[in-house]
């Protein structure tokens, strides 16, 4: 169980740098010379539709996949400790007795 919790936090750590390198890697909307002064796709040759290119499959693919990891780490987390809520084992303050009535 526990090589594969590691496995899982390697992937998750991959697919984190392959994910902020493509999303870091594509173009905003407007991002060229003319969409500064109102142009719009300038650069795409069939308008906004054309936008869903490689790059943001990759990224779509790769935010799954993160997803996927962050949920399976938890689940194997809490298969692995046992326990069943992040508050479980915190120590509250005693609780005091109430103040007597008086002056």
């Amino acid at each position: 169980m526990q090589i594969l919790f590691y496995f899982v936090i390697v992937l998750h750590v991959l697919v984190c740098f392959f994910l902020i390198g493509v999303v870091l890697l594509q173009q905003g909307r407007s991002a060229d010379l003319a969409g500064a002064f109102g142009g719009q796709g300038s650069q795409t040759a069939f308008g906004p539709r054309a936008a869903a290119n490689v790059l943001t499959r990759l990224t779509t693919w790769s935010a799954i996949i993160f997803m996927c990891t962050s949920i399976c780490l938890v689940v194997l987390f809490v298969r692995s400790t046992g326990s069943h809520s992040v508050l479980e084992g915190s120590h509250t303050a005693p609780v005091s007795a109430p103040a007597k009535p008086g002056k």
